[in-house]
């Protein structure tokens, strides 16, 4: 009886384990790849699949989802010998299982590697900031061309984004010291244009001033010429009318040398006496002796 209960029990355990191996559950989202006796077989979609047992095997378990792949940061040389450092993101699905696993090594390795040599070579086509500016043309550019080999592993590319391109610490302070230099140069260029223009609002001033000077020492001329013209036509021949108003602006000078708080000394001029005899002569009325 110990050798029937031993053999029932090994026969239940070889079936169940038959069993185990003969029935397989996919869970929505993957897709196996079964081998037989080492060569690819089939495909195993979600939901319940059966296999030979001990001939078949799941050789693979892939995810028919969306796959992110994160590509490491890396510097990358332009074509100005400008050191920027950049890294990106990829969104796949594989689309044929087949190809993806036996297409190539590591599909998700390759998609890397195939990211970061393609993302080298479209920013070392370009300029600094033409790199530094144009992260959406560097992204077309970069699915366009991964497009094509990733068909070929059975993969389907559905987005590449930029998530960092920057300059490298080196770059970025030699930017920085450039960036100083510039605005330096243009304070000083500013500085030299304000000083430039103050200078010929001087002289533009000074130009003003001195034809209005001008203008002014003319027309007094041209008024004092009136004046001793209008003086010599009322005066006539006639010496004591002259000599009155001499007077009178000998008198108007000496009152204001005289109002003056710094005067000390009143200097008068040797011919007073005549100066003022001209203003008694003209008080005394015409036709009287003097």
């Amino acid at each position: 009886m110990s050798v029937g209960f031993i053999l029932t029990i090994v026969i239940i355990i070889f079936a169940f384990i038959t069993v185990a191996k003969g029935v397989r559950i996919v869970p929505q989202g993957e897709e196996w790849i079964v081998e037989r006796l080492g060569k690819y077989q089939g495909t195993l979609r979600p939901g319940l699949n059966f296999l030979i047992p001990y001939l078949d095997r799941v050789a693979y378990r892939l995810v028919t989802k969306d796959i992110i792949l994160d590509v490491q940061q890396q510097e990358v040389i332009t074509r100005d010998n400008a050191v920027i450092l950049t890294n990106a993101i990829a969104f796949i699905k594989i689309t044929n299982p087949v190809k993806a696993v036996y297409g190539v090594t590591d599909f998700s390795e390759a998609i890397r590697n195939l990211i970061t040599t393609t993302l080298r070579a479209i920013v070392g086509e370009m300029e600094l900031d033409e790199a530094l500016s144009s992260r959406d043309k560097i992204k077309a550019r970069l699915r366009e061309s991964i497009a094509d080999e990733s068909v070929d592993w059975g993969l389907t590319v559905k987005s590449v984004e930029i998530q960092d391109i920057k300059p490298s610490p080196s770059m970025q302070r030699a930017m920085e010291m450039q960036a100083a230099a510039e605005r330096e140069r243009k304070a000083m260029v500013t500085r030299a244009e304000g000083q430039k223009q103050s200078a010929i609002l001087e002289a533009e001033a000074r130009l003003e001033s001195a034809r209005r000077d001008a203008d002014a020492q003319v027309t007094l001329a041209e008024a004092s010429a009136e004046s001793i013209r209008r003086v010599t036509a009322s005066l006539g021949t006639e010496p004591t009318p002259m000599l009155y108003l001499l007077g009178e602006k000998y008198i108007a000078s000496v009152q204001k040398l005289a109002a003056s708080d710094n005067a000390k000394i009143v200097l008068l001029p040797a011919d007073i006496q005549k100066t003022l005899s001209g203003l008694f002569d003209k008080a005394i009325a015409p036709g009287k002796p003097h």
